[in-house]
């Protein structure tokens, strides 16, 4: 097989496995079943996102609702008070998939 068919198939395979291998969720799945959010933030928002006692608050509460989307980037970004920065941990897209997932919660059943 010649070197540009090599390539080209090699490009091909790779470009066909990317999108299996990304990290970002579906713009539809909810924030507590994101693989990112489980991994990152349950620790210390809690596996509900709930909120815990002495760790981080609810993400699913009034206050959280009525936090901008932009400030919410930039908490998550940048970190506030205790909470860490994820900047380095997250790719911007991970970060803007959970805050489009905290703005828009999920109904419970």
């Amino acid at each position: 097989m010649p070197k540009s068919q090599l390539t080209i198939a090699v490009c091909s395979l790779l470009f066909v496995l990317t999108p299996a291998f990304a990290q970002t969720p579906p713009a539809d799945t909810t924030l507590i079943a994101n693989p990112v959010f489980q991994a990152n933030c349950a620790k210390c928002h809690g596996k509900t996102a709930e909120g815990r006692h002495f760790g981080g608050p609810s993400l699913i509460s009034d206050k959280t609702a009525a936090t901008s989307a932009a400030d919410l980037h930039n908490i998550i970004a940048n970190g506030k008070g205790r909470m860490p920065k994820y900047a380095g941990k997250l790719t911007s897209e991970e970060i803007d998939t959970l805050v489009q997932q905290i703005k828009t919660p999920s109904k419970k059943e």
